[in-house]
């Protein structure tokens, strides 16, 4: 019976040890490190369109579409390919107004708005200010923004990334030094999505009608990295 119980006693260590290693947690230090780069944008992003208002829908549509059409048209001869002309909004909606007389009732309808609206992609930025110029003088009456952005972002981020490792590094020796610890090898490395600057509001665009000079300026590339480095103590 004694031999059975030491049996049965040394078959729980060796089951329950490994299980114990496992869930010991390994002694690290974890921080967030961030590189940036700025670099000239080498596309911008223009919305814009067309609306048109008239009694009926049918008017309103056929209004719409004939405008919409001398737009597109004067950016094909300003020579924007096809496929960097996108339609991103159409709309067809009754407008109202409350009904007239001496007791309130519910409102009529009083016409229609027709609405197209296209994005259009440019890919030489020194053009922004002629193609809305286009726009404008071809027909539209609203232009909601431009966004300047770089194409291939992610091939220019190598250098930031570069940063944001150097980055990490330097705040997990601080705090290795500040706990008599040094660093080991990196255990894990994962990285955040880079950040894009805001678009230009349409509020910043009012009175570009004519060919407004336009200042693309820099865009700012940030990349943030999550890093974890062993530790082990001081010599």
């Amino acid at each position: 019976m004694k031999h059975h119980l030491c049996l049965a006693a040394l078959t729980c260590v060796l089951i329950t040890s490994p299980a114990l290693a496992q869930t010991a947690p390994q002694p690290m230090i974890s921080v967030s490190g961030e590189g940036t780069v700025s670099v000239p944008p080498d596309v911008a992003l223009i919305d814009g369109g067309v609306t048109s208002e008239a009694k009926t829908a049918r008017e309103a549509s056929e209004a719409n579409n004939a405008a919409m059409g001398k737009v597109l048209l004067a950016l094909k001869a300003a020579g924007l390919d096809e496929k960097d002309v996108q339609t991103s909004r159409l709309s067809l909606q009754p407008q109202y107004v409350q009904s007239q007389g001496s007791k309130p009732g519910p409102n009529v309808v009083s016409g229609y708005r027709a609405s197209n609206r296209v994005n259009i992609r440019l890919r030489d930025v020194s053009k922004v200010a002629g193609t809305i110029d286009t726009l404008v003088s071809s027909g539209a009456n609203e232009i909601g923004g431009i966004h300047f952005m770089v194409e291939k972002a992610s091939k220019l981020l190598d250098e930031a990334r570069e940063q944001a490792i150097a980055d990490a590094r330097r705040k997990a020796e601080i705090y290795a030094r500040a706990a008599g610890v040094t660093l080991g090898a990196p255990v894990s490395i994962s990285e955040d999505g880079g950040g894009m600057p805001a678009p230009m509001t349409f509020s910043k665009m009012r009175g570009m009608a004519a060919a407004a000079p336009i200042a693309q300026g820099e865009e700012t590339l940030r990349v943030t990295v999550n890093v974890a480095w062993s530790i082990k103590a001081a010599p």
